[in-house]
């Protein structure tokens, strides 16, 4: 449907060759920043460094101008004063560039009819010619895979390719949402960040994320729209095929005051927001915590429905209380906590006794560590087959696995749950909350993330991802409807 957006756009995640004007020899500036980054990712593309003064950054030789190099330019990054930026647009259709990316801000966002007018003529100019403008006032792009880091770094930071996709029209948000996805083994096809977005917005990339091969879930952090008849029919397409996660900033009278002078966006209501997310398809997140913990979720189990939650406690001690906690986080966010089978009880008491375990769900499986750790496997394999269960959420806090149990016996422990992964042939995800001992904790959230394991760190963050996400089936967002037992479901 929108195969036409990745020839359009593809210059803007894979440039043949990148020119950044604006580059400078002293580091500490944007420009040399953006250079030492594309050169510290391993860009395999041409980088012509522009300044009007020239010099060398990182080893490269600065052109004066666009017009000196000889070569053809795909994607062009500027970083430059506002009042220079008609004749770099100049520049760059005589250079014939696909797109150029402007950095620069004092635009629309400062709430003068001259920043307002400004991009009007940007935009005019840029449309006559085809010239593609993404910003003004954002980073841009970022492509693990064709190596480009997201903004301005001397690190050049990246992280693995993989399958999730997104947008955000704050800078700093997308920053964010990469060094979470490193550090939570989210791995991203590709994201972009869009600012004020005067020409390419959120809706275009929605369709070039739709029609892209490596993309198989996509995120956004919006502030507003121009359009929003355009983006509600965007959005209601793109999520017949994939899912979408959206978070809208500026839902308060003080975040929309801030987002009008943070990227120009004039926000509705809340409410109007929501209505329109929920019925286009999208699931909508609230904050970057709620984004991160649903596309983790998407990444690692794909697309899924369940409702009905088997909760795994005590794996060395200390599962009552995570028992009780686990099954409000459930009910708060209409996820159902239900009685184990007849059959699974006895079986459950066989393996563990009565005394000091609970044994109707959420399960305590304390007593096991007198047992042995086979006797503990066989429990969680026994509650994961529980026919009345959609979805297993095992809480292991590596301080009481360290206080009960040897080093040998938790790492055993983390071995078994990431051949759950795939041994279950349910959804599975793993409660890890931080504690004293962290480096041990981030040593095996590290072990199963990698193994496919969507890791946590409340109880209540997982149940609220696995509710956002299971709404959502066949592109359609589903209305939560009360389970079981459950007084506090509605939301």
């Amino acid at each position: 449907m929108f195969e036409d957006r990745l020839r359009e756009l593809d210059p803007v995640f894979y440039p043949r060759s990148i020119a950044v004007v604006g580059a400078s020899s002293d580091e500490r500036k944007s420009g040399a920043k953006w250079v030492i980054g594309l050169r510290a990712a391993g860009y395999e593309g041409a980088i012509y460094p522009v300044s009007a003064r020239g010099g060398t950054v990182a080893g490269l030789e600065i052109a004066r101008s666009l017009s000196s190099i000889e070569s053809d330019i795909d994607y062009v990054i500027a970083s430059v004063p506002s009042n220079s930026v008609l004749d770099l647009i100049e520049e760059c259709i005589q250079k014939k560039a696909r797109v150029v990316q402007f950095f620069t801000a004092g635009f629309s966002e400062t709430g003068s009819r001259e920043g307002r007018q400004l991009e009007e003529r940007m935009l005019h100019r840029a449309r006559e010619t085809g010239l593609r403008v993404v910003g003004p006032n954002c980073i841009g792009s970022y492509c693990p895979e064709a190596r480009i880091p997201l903004g301005p770094s001397l690190l050049g930071k990246v992280g693995s390719p993989g399958s999730i996709g997104f947008i955000s029209q704050s800078g700093g948000i997308a920053a964010k949402l990469v060094e979470i996805g490193i550090a939570r083994h989210i791995e991203f096809s590709k994201g972009i960040s869009v600012g004020n977005s005067i020409d390419l917005d959120a809706s275009d990339f929605l369709e070039y994320f739709a029609a892209d091969s490596k993309t198989s879930a996509i995120g956004a952090y919006m502030e507003g729209t121009r359009d929003g008849q355009r983006l509600f029919r965007t959005l209601q397409a793109v999520c017949q095929v994939k899912p979408t996660v959206v978070w809208k900033g500026g839902r308060t009278d003080a975040g929309a005051a801030a987002a009008l002078s943070h990227t120009g966006s004039l926000a509705s209501s809340a409410p109007v927001w929501s209505a329109m997310l929920r019925q286009a398809g999208a699931i909508e997140a609230r904050s970057i915590e709620e984004l991160s913990d649903c596309l983790l979720l998407l990444q690692q189990l794909g697309e899924f429905r369940a409702e009905k939650v088997a909760i795994i406690g005590g794996l060395a001690d200390g599962g009552g209380g995570i028992s009780v906690s686990g099954s409000d986080a459930c009910n708060d966010n209409a996820l159902a906590v239900p009685e184990l089978s007849p059959g699974t009880k006895e079986g459950l008491k066989a393996l563990l006794g009565e005394v000091g375990s609970i044994l109707r769900n959420p399960v305590d499986v304390s007593p096991a560590q007198f047992r042995g750790l086979d006797t503990l496997f066989r429990a969680i394999r026994l509650v994961a087959e529980e026919p009345a269960i959609e979805i297993v959420v095992i809480q292991e806090d590596m301080d009481i696995m360290l206080s009960f149990l040897s080093a040998h016996e938790t790492a055993d422990i983390n071995a078994f749950l990431a051949r759950l992964r795939q041994e279950c042939k349910k959804p599975f995800v793993l409660v890890l909350p931080p504690g004293s001992a962290e480096t041990e904790r981030i040593e095996a959230e590290s072990q199963l993330l990698q193994a496919g394991v969507p890791v946590f760190a409340t109880m209540a963050r997982a149940a609220r991802a696995i509710a956002l996400v299971s709404r959502r089936r066949f592109g359609r967002y589903q209305t939560p409807r009360l389970l079981y037992n459950c007084p506090r479901a509605g939301l």
